[in-house]
């Protein structure tokens, strides 16, 4: 059995970030920046203005996301934060608020290659259901892709897909795209 770990990104594992998303930044010099910026400041930053971005974020104390280890290598993440921190989110149409009710987003994954396929996202997303509740979170929600098919191209899976919230206890609330519904858990206190 792989020995999964996971952990809030501090600065002491951002070298670990860094070698997990590799010189690319993830996907396309992304660096997890795409949700928290608007169309025009992301292109911008794409490559290395993005992962100083997101090193700063690291460097201010408040983890900007979840890292995970199997075998003690870093092997995937999550970004997770109150929803408002993600501009692109807040501006869309498609995933605009279901209600006024004040909710932690996770809004991407990346997995590294070797490791897709083996359910590391659902544990991810229980990990961050789990790290919301302690930092208060009454709701946690995700946007992910519901393909037509079935079937979706890795690179366009980093929303997350519906079976993975659904398997880690989402409910659809609201589907204003045929392939993106709006997926919440309630989060209760204590535990």
């Amino acid at each position: 059995a792989l020995r999964f770990e996971c952990h809030p990104v501090t600065p002491e594992r951002w070298k670990d970030l860094e070698r997990l998303f590799g010189p690319r930044g993830a996907c396309a010099g992304c660096w997890c920046m795409w949700a928290r910026l608007t169309s025009s400041e992301f292109k911008a930053g794409v490559g290395d203005r993005n992962r100083r971005a997101l090193r700063r974020l690291v460097g201010a104390g408040d983890p900007p996301g979840l890292i995970a280890y199997v075998d003690g290598e870093p092997a995937a993440w999550c970004a997770l934060a109150p929803r408002e921190v993600y501009r692109r989110i807040e501006n869309s149409r498609t995933l605009a608020r279901v209600d006024d009710s004040p909710v932690w987003s996770v809004p991407c994954f990346f997995v590294a290659r070797q490791y897709r396929k083996r359910g590391l996202t659902v544990r991810l997303l229980r990990e961050a259901v789990r790290h919301a509740r302690g930092r208060g979170a009454k709701i946690v929600e995700g946007y992910p892709v519901e393909p037509k098919s079935g079937k979706t191209a890795d690179v366009f899976a980093w929303t997350g897909l519906a079976s993975s919230f659904r398997a880690a206890g989402f409910s659809e609330v609201m589907r204003r795209s045929p392939t993106r519904p709006i997926m919440r858990r309630m989060v209760r206190a204590g535990r």
